[in-house]
């Protein structure tokens, strides 16, 4: 059972850009802060972003900071990462997740528990 749905991913050359999506029927996304997660074959999970229902503030993680941005669009229940100047080391699966109560300030230490999406590659390669 898909909670959210990602949707955007595909190859890519080193320097191009994507835009990833993230959605649901089920709920309000308005009301959530949302994350986003990447996960590489023998990597560990890594937090990219977030950006919070509250305040709209957001997150990013160092290694991406300056080239992607996360924001929403509340008339489709769309959450954004638009992904810029993308690298080799970009390549993952990414996932978009939300609950109730996560503070986008710790997102790795306490990630959501409850919404996740089934993921959507990204492949950065020339």
């Amino acid at each position: 059972q898909v909670q959210l749905e990602e949707s955007g991913g595909g190859l890519v050359q080193p320097g191009g850009s994507l835009r990833l999506s993230c959605t649901t029927p089920e709920f309000t996304l308005d009301l959530y802060n949302v994350a986003w997660f990447r996960q590489a074959p023998g990597k560990e999970r890594e937090g990219v972003s977030c950006i919070s229902h509250r305040d709209g503030g957001t997150y990013y993680a160092d290694s991406v900071k300056g080239r992607f941005t996360v924001s929403r669009d509340n008339a489709k229940n769309t959450v954004y990462l638009q992904m810029n100047s993308l690298k080799p080391e970009d390549t993952a699966v990414y996932y978009c997740a939300t609950d109730f109560f996560f503070d986008c300030g710790n997102i790795d230490a306490s990630p959501p528990r409850d919404y996740w999406g089934q993921g959507t590659q990204v492949t950065v390669s020339s």
